[in-house]
């Protein structure tokens, strides 16, 4: 006769209340001024451009640089950018990246709690992983919305994450979203919303380029796997639908060589080489921001018409859109296998 299954054992009066076991995922980006105005701004550059993983000098050579030159220039003229492109939400990157965890929220409701936060700026990563262990999430899924791999993106978000473990007593298990930038998930979420976007334009482009956000050269040579990355989504992409596709690189800031062709160049030779119509794509981008919304949708259209260019149009980046919530779906669900079953 086989023994009774033992009564769970109820816990003392006292004993302080515990939440029951739950998973969390916490999608990170980049980060955004809470304002469009030079002192939001400031706060937010001084930010990004002190973490040791996005600039790699000395701090005792880039921090006098940085306080003397940089932020006292520089602000203005990315406030009047992110002016530009601001809606009645904020910034287009906090506003999609909401949008991206409510939709995914409810594509998880009961399985996973899911929230998110920036690198830099509000919400931070740190607290944003404490609630969710305040919220009785024991396994935390952390997934930087970066396809490709950089140091200076994918990294740092995941070295915020585990720094936050350092100051916890009771830590959760924690997971990372790897790279993702030739998983057939992206690129079939790719070449649908490209096909979709370019059957809405009003001509047919003469050329497609690919704008990734760019990276000083001497990355490739330190083992960044980045421009590997890149290469590889624009080469699969290209693939997918069937056609040629430009690649090139943006956002070129100070003196050092950066990863090449730059976007800005690209854009200007192409009417000389009898391209007159073109439709740029920002593959390396989950979701649109300032750097696509106004340095490639506006700026870009102004240096490709200077040229001689006639058409120009820019795609939009998944966002929140039914297939690119697909995608992220697909990418979570694999990554919480095992979790999910144990729940």
């Amino acid at each position: 006769m086989s023994e009774p299954t033992p009564l769970p054992m109820a816990p003392p009066p006292d004993h302080p209340a515990i939440p029951r076991p739950r998973i969390g995922v916490l999608l990170t980006n980049l980060g955004t001024p809470t304002a469009a105005e030079p002192g939001a701004v400031r706060r937010y550059l001084k930010e990004f451009l002190s973490d040791r993983r996005v600039v790699e000098l000395p701090p005792i050579l880039w921090q006098p640089i940085l306080r003397g030159i940089v932020l006292t220039t520089r602000p203005k003229k990315s406030a009047h950018a992110y002016s530009q492109v601001w809606t009645a939400d904020g910034s287009p990157l906090a506003a999609i990246t909401k949008a991206q965890t409510r939709a995914l929220a409810a594509r998880l409701e009961g399985q996973a709690v899911v929230a998110y936060a920036m690198r830099y700026g509000e919400p931070a990563i740190a607290p944003s992983v404490k609630r969710l262990k305040d919220e009785g999430c024991e396994r935390i899924l952390v997934a930087p919305l970066y396809p490709q791999y950089c140091a200076a993106t994918t990294a740092t978000a995941n070295d915020r994450a585990f720094a936050a473990l350092a100051g916890m007593r009771w830590q959760p298990a924690i997971r990372t979203l790897p790279p993702y930038h030739d998983d057939p998930a992206y690129i079939g979420a790719l070449k649908a919303s490209v096909e979709s976007s370019l059957a809405a334009l009003p001509f047919a482009p003469d050329a497609l380029l690919a704008s990734f956000h760019g990276m000083p050269q001497r990355t490739l040579a330190q083992g960044d796997p980045y421009h590997c990355h890149c290469r590889k989504t624009a080469r699969l992409l290209s693939e997918a639908l069937g056609r040629p596709l430009l690649t090139s690189f943006q956002s070129r800031f100070g003196r050092a060589r950066w990863l090449e062709p730059a976007m800005d160049t690209v854009l200007a030779a192409l009417p000389g080489q009898g391209v007159k119509k073109v439709a740029l794509v920002a593959p390396g981008f989950s979701a649109d921001c300032v750097e696509t919304l106004e340095e490639l949708a506006i700026r870009g259209r102004e240096t490709f018409e200077a040229a001689g260019g006639t058409h120009f149009a820019y795609l939009p980046c998944l966002n929140a859109e039914p297939g690119g919530i697909d995608m992220l779906e697909a990418l979570v669900r694999r990554e919480l296998a095992g979790w999910l079953s144990a729940s």
